[in-house]
């Protein structure tokens, strides 16, 4: 009877990858990731960062980072000679520049965003042609949204075939 038992896991357990197959591979993609990682996106990025209002936020970046190293630098090693008012300020002012320092990296972050977005809604249709490409090719039967997957090894991901078919497609 045990003999019997082993044969009959052994046959379930082999006909389980077979009945999966069948149906269809499982694959995820990250679709923001591969349209972003294409030539055409770090063109386009590059082109942005290269701009004169993205340059001038950008300098201006620099020097309230350097500003606020210096005061956070200059509180940390005079705190304990500082009186409470003099302490007081010295936060206030390093406050003061940390508001400037994250409104001007909103403006950075702004523009790439915008970039971004407007790069995914110009490549829709081509991502989803790639999509029905690499369906059929890769025998895919269920394709999910990386975001919406909990864990998934590197080998489901299509993120990478994804860009390269992308990148393969004539300019316009």
């Amino acid at each position: 009877m045990s003999n019997l038992l082993k044969s009959l896991v052994a046959v379930t357990a082999l006909l389980f990858p077979v009945l999966g197959f069948a149906q269809g591979k499982i694959a995820v993609v990250n679709l923001q990731e591969a349209i972003l990682q294409t030539d055409l996106a770090q063109k386009r990025l590059a082109d942005v960062r290269n701009g004169e209002d993205y340059q001038a936020d950008k300098a201006e970046f620099d020097k309230l980072k350097a500003e606020f190293d210096e005061l956070l630098g200059n509180l940390q090693k005079d705190s304990a000679a500082m009186s409470q008012e003099q302490m007081v300020a010295a936060r206030q002012k390093l406050a003061n520049k940390q508001a400037d320092l994250e409104h001007v990296t909103g403006k950075l972050q702004q523009a790439e965003q915008l970039a971004g977005q407007t790069l995914l809604q110009e490549l829709s249709p081509k991502v989803q042609e790639v999509l029905r490409e690499l369906i059929a090719t890769e025998g895919i039967g269920l394709l999910l949204q990386r975001a919406s997957v909990i864990h998934a090894d590197a080998g489901y991901s299509i993120t990478a075939k994804v860009t390269d078919k992308l990148n393969q497609l004539p300019a316009e």
